[in-house]
């Protein structure tokens, strides 16, 4: 197993190394700049989607899926970030609940 995390910390490390050796021209590009953007939102919504749906025999429907609904109408609506986890989390309780 340690030799399975001292690989994969030496990769990181190398890609981070390669990282900063790419020539700044082709990091100042539009489309680089969209991409960096736009790359964590993409792999947070496919995390949540993941967590939220996925169950030891595939897809579940269940009181994630309530609270996650909560939590986007309360992103709609702005609130802050306590409150989008605190009506989730209240949310997926109540309905576990019932």
């Amino acid at each position: 197993m340690w030799t399975a995390i001292i690989v994969t910390a030496g990769g990181a490390y190398l890609l981070k190394l390669a990282g900063l050796s790419v020539p700044s021209t082709w990091l100042e590009r539009p489309l680089v700049h969209r991409i960096a953007d736009l790359l964590p939102v993409a792999l947070l919504a496919a995390l949540i989607g993941v967590q939220v749906f996925s169950g030891p025999d595939g897809l579940v429907v269940d009181a994630r899926v309530a609270g996650l609904l909560a939590a986007v109408v309360a992103l709609i609506l702005r609130a802050p970030f306590i409150v989008v986890v605190f009506v989730a989390a209240l949310t997926a309780a109540v309905i576990r609940l019932l």
